[in-house]
């Protein structure tokens, strides 16, 4: 069901995405005055789930999921209409438009994928507004897993600055040390400040990182619900039972119990709670995972959390600056791709992109993500390879530049070269999620 329901926003969100995208190209074709043949969401090869003829242009629903299309008469692309191109010029079809109205007819997925981003932020910030935790509101420090002790972050540091630079909000940390490249991470421990610097592996292993994050926010461990064969519930914990210790050793914080509980692997722990004003002492058999079966409460209950809340007028201008710093985030994304080690093996394909939807259906995360979605079809859309948008904005930039055209010939192998092109980071990205799958 989890996997369904991960499926269906993807194929929801794609829909969407590729709708407005091929739109885009549709209206600044329209206005002007090029003839558009074909529109479809998703590829139709072989056949189609549906299509009717309306004017000049057949509306379809291929059955291939990965993307879609408008076919612009007197356009080499990947339809590879050579046949067209052998006729002379109408006055209707893209090739006889000047080069600044071809430059704008290509942009215009790319553009309105960039605006219908901004909008879904807009949406988000008048309807939901936005919650965030302060860096000086997480009072018990950090909590570390493996990867972010071996980079030398220790549970109970309280990260204040990351290259000099003052933290404000505290889920940003993770985000910032990967994109800026963090050399140094300033942390108050013992009341001393120390600046621990980060290996020159350091961002490259968090960004193969899977699961949660190489720091949290250190919390207490009080028992808010529990796995159907949970033995914790077996043993008689129950939801609201602050847990604080193990065989008589005293544990503060959730990350602490956990690493404790490791060592207590298919044997029996006496495990101390809380209950009200009661102190109680209950047994539990330890599984061979080392887990009880317990949902901790979330940070929320212990830590003071901001909102923003915002009217639609004031949530315009957030939502599109919103936009533009996602949109500056991900080409920092892009970059640590060729400047970081081996960071080609997370690139992701479709089990990836889904994978990021949560497992219940949550409007907000949809939208969400959703918006990051659109402003990652723009910039890779925009990329200079042939057979992509920005590879034929790349030729028309060399046109207006140079006042010739490559020729027609040349157009149809830059085009069968960038459909290879594109082919083979498909079957790479969506490879390296099948090997994640057996790792």
């Amino acid at each position: 069901m989890d996997i369904a329901i991960k499926v269906a926003q993807l194929l929801l969100s794609l829909s969407i995405l590729v709708i407005f995208h091929e739109l885009g190209h549709f209206v600044a074709s329209r206005i002007f005055k090029t003839r558009v043949e074909k529109f479809y969401i998703f590829f139709n090869p072989w056949f189609s789930l549906f299509k009717f003829k309306k004017g000049e242009t057949e509306y379809g629903l291929g059955w291939l999921p990965l993307g879609g299309y408008v076919k612009i008469a007197g356009m080499i692309d990947e339809s590879m209409d050579t046949e067209q191109m052998k006729l002379p010029p109408q006055p209707w079809e893209f090739r006889s438009k000047p080069a600044w109205q071809r430059l704008i007819i290509m942009l215009g997925g790319v553009t309105v994928n960039l605006i219908l981003a901004g909008f879904i932020y807009v949406g988000i910030l008048s309807f939901w507004g936005e919650q965030y935790l302060l860096n000086s509101e997480v009072k018990y420090g950090i909590a570390v897993d493996s990867l972010g002790y071996n980079v030398g972050l220790r549970n109970g540091d309280r990260i204040v600055s990351l290259d000099g630079k003052p933290v404000v909000e505290f889920f940003d940390i993770p985000k910032q040390i990967i994109l800026e490249e963090v050399k140094v991470v300033t942390v108050e421990r013992d009341s001393q400040q120390v600046d621990v610097k980060l290996p020159a592996w350091a961002i490259s292993r968090m960004i193969k990182q899977k699961g949660p994050g190489f720091i949290s926010v250190r919390v207490p461990f009080v028992a808010l619900s529990f796995t159907p064969s949970s033995p914790a519930r077996a043993a008689g914990i129950l939801a609201g039972d602050r847990i604080i210790g193990i065989n008589d050793t005293l544990y503060n914080y959730f990350d602490q119990f956990r690493t404790a509980l490791g060592h207590y692997r298919n044997r029996e722990a006496t495990v101390t709670v809380l209950r009200g004003a009661d102190t109680l002492r209950i047994p539990v058999k330890v599984p061979a995972q080392g887990l009880i079966g317990i949902y901790p409460k979330d940070p929320s209950a212990f830590l003071k959390f901001s909102e923003r809340h915002y009217s639609l007028f004031a949530a315009v201008p957030a939502g599109f600056v919103r936009a533009y710093e996602s949109a500056g985030n991900y080409l920092k994304s892009i970059k640590l791709l060729f400047s970081q080690e081996k960071a080609y093996e997370s690139v992701g394909g479709f089990i990836s992109i889904g994978n990021i939807f949560p497992s219940v259906w949550d409007w907000e995360s949809f939208w969400s993500l959703t918006a990051f979605l659109s402003i990652m079809l723009a910039i890779l859309n925009v990329l200079p390879i042939p057979a992509l948008d920005g590879g034929h904005v790349l030729f028309l930039l060399y046109e207006i530049i140079f006042r010739r055209k490559p020729s027609d010939k040349f157009m149809e192998y830059a085009q069968i070269a960038g459909m290879v092109i594109l082919f083979g980071l498909l079957i790479f990205a969506n490879a390296n999620d099948i090997i994640k799958l057996f790792r």
